[in-house]
């Protein structure tokens, strides 16, 4: 006779996994403030390597008496083919003339943005996805290993590692990576919220209605600090 319980597990529907890292943008800091997002095409993926948030533990008594947390620091690896010519100052290039950049200058920081695919035993990796946003991102310099080709020639491919500094955040402590899960707007009000954060995030095309109206400009793509967000995607919370 099968065990009843009230739990249950790995329901149909409910097999959920993480894959893919796709609409990478990238949003260089000016002035302590954020430019136009660009495209980064190939991007090969991007992975998070939190660090810190480790116990110290204080003994009073003769009996272990609290543990204290470190602060934790987020940092992360970037991998590509390319990268967007406005990233090259944040790789230490910088021009001396035209066609001619020079290296090991000062790196500018930037933030960027990402998107993982969210799987189901249903409906595969299509089921939903994450946003990442990452704030105050500075880039240490990245092997390059140039080869000669073979039969089988490969593209060379670039890595960074990246830390970051956390921006603030009114009623939390700060933080350097924020997550957009679309799992939590899947009625039609969030669905709009979420659009518009999109739209947001990357921007609106140039409308040309045609002989008689109007162009709507193009708007360009920006990075949303907290703040924000919550008018974004929290209006009605």
């Amino acid at each position: 006779m099968a065990e009843k319980f009230n739990l249950s597990w790995d329901g149909i529907g409910e097999r959920y996994f993480e894959t893919g890292c796709d609409r990478g943008v990238f949003y260089k800091q000016e002035n302590g403030a954020y430019g136009n997002g660009v495209a980064w095409n190939g991007l090969i993926s991007v992975s998070q390597n939190p660090s810190g948030a480790e116990p110290t533990a204080l003994y009073a008594d003769n009996i272990k008496y609290l543990n204290l947390m470190s602060r934790e620091e987020f940092a992360a690896s970037i991998s590509c083919y390319t990268y967007p010519p406005e990233f090259a100052e944040c790789n230490g290039e910088k021009e001396l003339c035209a066609g001619v950049k020079l290296g090991q200058q000062s790196r500018v920081p930037f933030g960027f943005s990402y998107r993982t695919k969210i799987g189901n035993d249903e409906k595969g990796s299509a089921f939903a996805y994450k946003i990442h946003l990452v704030y105050g991102a500075l880039a240490s310099p990245s092997e390059k290993q140039y080869q000669t080709e073979g039969e089988s020639p490969e593209a060379m491919e670039l890595s960074y590692e990246v830390t970051t500094t956390p921006i603030e955040v009114e009623g939390f402590e700060p933080t350097a990576h924020i997550e957009i899960d679309s799992r939590n707007f899947t009625d039609a009000a969030g669905q709009a919220k979420l659009a518009a954060f999109e739209q947001y995030l990357y921007g609106k095309p140039e409308v040309d209605p045609g002989e008689g109206g109007s162009v709507v400009p193009a708007v360009p793509a920006k990075l949303p600090l907290p703040a924000k967000i919550i008018e974004l995607l929290g209006a009605d919370d």
